[in-house]
């Protein structure tokens, strides 16, 4: 009997803990080093993946579009969706702010986390630095201009400007349908096929998910500083605990609350259909390299239309980023603490908002979190090299973030869907 992706995958993820423990940076075999051997095995799954993302959302979104019609449909749908996504991205910060409020990580033995660790060490901050060096609010406004990319084909290219494809798929898809015959019809029997031949590529792909997850996470097993962790682990350990406890509430409870009484749908029956896509996206860390896994589970295991999905489910990749939030509000208000500032109500407010309107902005720039979060900690007057204090986990929380975005961004989509009438979601 062959074993279900989502078992395979999570075989995969156990195996690849131990092989990255065993193996390290330096055993192999025959001059070939093990870690290169995971390096290449998850670079290659990744870059398959990433390889099929444009052609797929573009004609699932051009699809999904012309299949609805009217504007005015067009616009009801748009309107649920943004709403839903802007929903959920609120809660999930205001459940990390009671978090860190709570649980006060940047405080340890009475002190500020700063005083108790001593100097932070100049090449971490030096490296932190660089990395969100020139970044601020200003960003935004740039981030926002790639709703409209100047050339199409340069876009297609570029890693940050899905939003722009987007954009010029939705009006693809909805002029598509304001053309006369038989040109309406050729262009839509042009994007259906498009669409069908992307999917099959998606299972084909999809087929070596656990070899890919396999390397992927063996390398990065094999390539932690343990030492540095275990140095680390007193001044980092309550943050870390802190983000996963939040981000698990609002994976475990807020979401599953928002499936049973606004959709009105077993949380239970959708944790099950997503479960190749959420460890996919635990393994990869990337909302758009899962998109096509995602999409897949969310038809095909869930039962919502096309129409539906490839609507919320490209944009939710793109701009609904609840994981992301939550973490950039504990970030801020860990940095804070470990600063002994005492932020009041006011400041957390701010906090919130820009935490909100960031995790929508900059989803599309590289080293997203550390851009979001130094526009936060400037906002409240705090320096950037307080993100070195959060490098440690950093990649590991990301992981976890990354299902926690996936799986709002499924949500969404059976919201989206049981809203528009579609009776045959998650049903046996």
């Amino acid at each position: 009997m062959k074993l279900k992706l989502h078992w395979q995958i999570l075989i995969a993820l156990v195996l690849a803990v131990f092989a990255g423990v065993i193996s390290g940076k330096e055993a192999g075999i025959f001059g070939i080093s093990f870690y290169a051997m995971f390096a290449f095995a998850g670079t290659l799954f990744l870059n398959a993946l990433k390889m099929i993302i444009v052609p797929l959302v573009v004609s699932s979104v051009v699809v999904g579009i012309a299949g609805i019609g009217s504007s005015g449909a067009l616009g009801r749908l748009g309107g649920k969706t943004l709403l839903y996504y802007l929903t959920t991205s609120l809660l999930a910060i205001l459940v990390g702010l009671l978090m860190v409020n709570i649980l006060t990580p940047g405080i340890l033995d009475g002190l500020p986390a700063k005083e108790v660790i001593g100097q932070l060490d100049d090449k971490t901050v030096a490296d932190v630095l660089s990395r969100v060096e020139g970044k601020g609010a200003g960003d935004l406004a740039g981030v926002f201009l790639q709703l409209f990319p100047p050339n199409i084909i340069e876009a297609a290219s570029s890693n940050g400007q899905l939003l722009g494809l987007i954009v010029f798929s939705l009006f693809m898809g909805f002029f598509m349908t304001r053309i006369d015959e038989p040109y309406a019809q050729s262009f839509y029997n042009f994007w259906s096929g498009l669409n069908q031949v992307m999917m099959k590529i998606t299972d084909f792909i999809i087929l070596f998910a656990p070899i890919g997850v396999f390397g992927l996470v063996a390398k990065v097993v094999a390539d932690t500083d343990t030492e540095r962790l275990d140095d680390l682990a007193r001044t980092v350990g309550v943050f870390f605990l802190t983000v996963v406890a939040a981000l698990a509430f609002h994976f475990l409870v807020t979401l599953p609350l928002i499936l049973k009484y606004v959709a009105r749908v077993n949380p239970l029956r959708h944790y099950r259909a997503m479960a190749p896509a959420l460890l996919t996206a635990f393994s990869t860390s990337s909302s758009a390299s899962t998109l096509p896994l995602t999409m897949e589970c969310v038809e095909e295991n869930a039962k919502v239309s096309n129409r539906t999905t490839s609507f919320v489910l490209p944009l939710g990749a793109t701009v609904n980023m609840d994981g992301t939030a939550l973490y950039e509000c504990v970030a801020a208000m860990f940095i804070a603490q470990a600063y002994g500032l005492d932020l009041p109500f006011t400041v957390q407010f701010t906090v919130v908002l820009i935490a909100l309107l960031t995790s929508i902005g900059v989803a599309a720039i590289p080293s997203a979190s550390l851009v979001a979060i130094t526009v936060i900690l400037a906002a409240i007057g705090l320096p950037a090299d307080g993100i070195a204090m959060i490098m440690a986990v950093d990649r590991i929380l990301d992981m976890l973030r990354t299902a926690v975005n996936v799986f709002s961004d499924s949500c969404g989509a059976v919201v989206i869907g049981k809203l528009q009438g579609e009776d045959n979601i998650l049903k046996d």
